[in-house]
């Protein structure tokens, strides 16, 4: 479980089909092997641990998902440890369970804000609502605006500086994880209307 509150950004290293290498700093302190982090979202096990650098498995079903297969050395990745029992919830709750890939289709400043606008995949339109929570590239946010194919978010300065978002324009590829409490409200309800009809 994460908060989607992002650590750090770590630099990829290496990129290959079944595992990362990736250089990070201060969220190593503490990481063992079999630890999970959030690697732009995307709950991943750690590997291997050496001085100043970590390594992941990824399985065909996380590259198919996710943004990982754009990738090059040198990109910036969120980085995020799980939460301790005893951790804030800065954000929400999380779960590294990356449900598509999508696009940034424009950007726009907004005062001190980024206005972004990212493409909604048909399958995530019934759980993506105006101020509802989002992960995008595991980072905790809220829903501005929502329409038919697409919705909006406002990064602050603060985000921008320390995330991987801060560089997001045109035809950047995004990391979507959807609010858990929303998908289950939604499955319970369309259960519910289903069983109704056929009784």
């Amino acid at each position: 479980m994460f908060t989607g509150i992002v650590e750090e950004q770590g630099i990829l290293q290496c990129c290959e089909k079944t595992g990362l290498r990736i250089s990070a700093g201060h969220i190593l302190q503490g990481v063992t092997e079999k630890d999970s982090i959030a690697v732009d979202g995307i709950c991943l096990t750690v590997t291997e641990v050496g001085a100043g650098w970590f390594c992941v498995d990824t399985m065909p079903e996380t590259i198919r998902r996710t943004r990982l297969a754009s990738l090059q050395p040198g990109d910036r990745l969120n980085l995020e440890r799980s939460l301790l029992a005893n951790g804030r919830m800065g954000g929400h709750m999380v779960q590294g369970h990356i449900e598509a890939c999508t696009s940034v289709l424009e950007t726009k400043e907004d005062g001190i804000g980024l206005d972004v606008i990212i493409a909604l995949p048909p399958h995530l339109r019934p759980y993506v609502i105006p101020k509802c929570f989002v992960a995008l590239n595991g980072v905790s946010l809220t829903v501005v605006d929502v329409w038919h194919d697409r919705f909006s978010i406002s990064l602050i300065p603060y985000t921008r500086e320390h995330t991987n978002l801060g560089q997001a324009i045109k035809g950047m590829l995004l990391n979507v994880e959807t609010d858990i409490v929303g998908r289950y409200v939604a499955r319970f309800f369309e259960a519910t209307y289903i069983h109704r009809l056929q009784q």
